[in-house]
C-alpha cells in the first residue's frame, strides 16, 4: 500500500471515528459535562462540551489503524510517545476544567500540567532544535508549546472559530511537512485534520450543537504546537525554521491582540473578556460568517508565506516577515479603536 494512500486512509478513518462518535458522547455523557450561557457567554441553552473527546478518540483510532497496517521507524514511534503522553494530560486537564464549570480549574493548576505535557515531549525529543544549546531550546520550547495551547483556548469564542483556525493550521503543516521524513508528523496531523473537519459541523449545528470545550481547545493547540516543532523545514532554505512562525500566525496574533488590549486597559491579560479581534468585528456588524472567512483568508495567506519561506533566500525571507509584521501592526491600530463594552 503506497504512502499516499496510507494518508489518505489515516484521515479518514480519524474524520469517519469522531463524527460516529459525537453523537454517542452527546447522548451518554453530554449532561455531565454542559456549557452553561453566562457573563460573557450568549449562546442559546446550554451545550454539551465534548468535542474534545470526539477529537481524541478519531486521532487514537486513526493512528492505531495505521500502526497495525504499517511499519512506523522505531525512531518515529519513540517520538510519538510523548505527544500521545502529553496530549492524554492536557486532554485530562481540560476535561477536568470542563467538569468543574462555571469555576473551572485554576491558571496555576492548569500551568503546571502543561508544563508536564512539554516535559513529556521534550523527554522524548520534541523541541525546537534550532538552537543546540538545551538552555537555550528547552525554554523556547516551554514557551512554544504552552504559549500556543492557552492561544487556541483562547480562540475559541465563537462557533467555528476555533475548529476553522485548527483545520487551517493543520492543513499547512501538512501540506509543507508531507515531503519530508518525520513519518509520526505526517500521519499524526492527517489524523488531527480528519477529526476537525469531522467535529466542525457540530459546532454549527443548532439542534445537535457541540462545543469543543477546555479539553478540545487545549488538545488542538497542543498537538498543534507538538508537530509544529517535530518536523523539519530547512531542506532548501536556511530560513525554514521560522515557518511555525506563518503557520500558527493567527492564533498568535490573537492572543498577542487580546494581551496588549487588556494591557492597555488596566486588565489581567488572564482573565476573560470580550477584546478578542474577532469579537471587535462582531462589533462593528459583520456577521459570524463573514468573521470565520475572513480568519480563514489570514490563515491560508500566511501558510502560503510559511511555504514560500521554505524555499527563499534571506531577502526573500526578511520581505515576508516585514509585509507581515507591517499588516499586523494596521489590523492592530484599527481594531483598538473598535468600543468594546468592558
Amino acid at each position: 500500500m503506497s504512502t499516499l494512500v496510507l494518508y489518505l486512509l489515516c484521515a479518514c478513518t480519524s474524520f469517519v471515528i469522531t463524527f460516529a462518535a459525537l453523537p454517542v458522547l452527546r447522548k451518554t455523557a453530554a449532561n455531565a459535562f454542559l456549557d452553561v450561557p453566562a457573563g460573557l457567554k450568549k449562546h442559546t441553552g446550554n451545550v454539551p462540551v465534548l468535542g474534545g473527546s470526539g477529537i481524541l478518540l478519531g486521532i487514537t483510532g486513526s493512528l492505531i489503524l495505521i500502526r497495525l497496517t504499517t511499519a512506523f521507524p522505531s525512531g518515529t514511534l519513540h517520538t510519538l510517545r510523548g505527544v500521545i503522553i502529553g496530549s492524554g494530560l492536557i486532554f485530562l486537564m481540560g476535561l477536568w476544567d470542563d467538569f468543574k464549570k462555571p469555576k473551572g480549574v485554576s491558571i496555576p493548576v492548569k500551568l503546571l500540567i502543561q508544563a508536564a505535557a512539554t516535559a513529556a515531549l521534550i523527554y522524548y525529543g520534541v523541541a525546537i532544535h534550532a538552537f543546540t544549546s538545551p538552555w537555550v531550546s528547552y525554554p523556547l520550547t516551554f514557551l512554544w508549546v504552552v504559549g500556543l495551547t492557552n492561544a487556541f483556548n483562547l480562540l475559541d469564542i465563537m462557533d467555528g472559530l476555533c475548529i476553522s483556525q485548527a483545520v487551517v493550521c493543520t492543513l499547512g503543516l501538512a501540506i509543507i511537512t508531507l515531503p519530508s521524513e518525520y513519518v509520526y508528523v505526517n500521519f499524526a496531523a492527517l489524523a488531527l485534520l480528519g477529526a476537525c473537519l469531522a467535529f466542525w459541523p457540530y459546532n454549527h449545528a443548532k439542534k445537535h450543537k457541540i462545543f469543543l470545550g477546555d479539553s478540545g481547545s487545549n488538545l488542538l493547540g497542543f498537538l498543534i504546537a507538538a508537530l509544529s516543532i517535530g518536523t523539519g523545514y530547512c531542506e532548501k532554505s536556511d530560513w525554514g525554521f521560522l515557518a511555525p512562525l506563518f503557520i500558527l500566525a493567527v492564533p498568535f496574533f490573537d492572543t498577542a491582540f487580546v494581551t496588549l488590549a487588556r494591557l492597555l486597559k488596566g486588565k489581567n491579560p488572564m482573565k476573560g473578556s470580550n477584546d478578542h479581534a474577532a469579537l471587535r468585528l462582531k462589533k462593528l456588524g459583520w456577521n459570524t460568517s463573514r468573521i470565520l472567512l475572513t480568519f480563514s483568508l489570514a490563515g491560508v495567506t500566511a501558510n502560503a508565506f510559511a511555504f514560500a519561506l521554505t524555499h527563499c533566500c534571506v531577502q526573500i525571507a526578511l520581505a515576508l516577515f516585514l509585509t507581515a509584521g507591517a499588516f499586523g501592526a494596521l489590523i492592530t491600530r484599527w481594531l483598538l479603536h473598535v468600543k468594546t463594552d468592558l
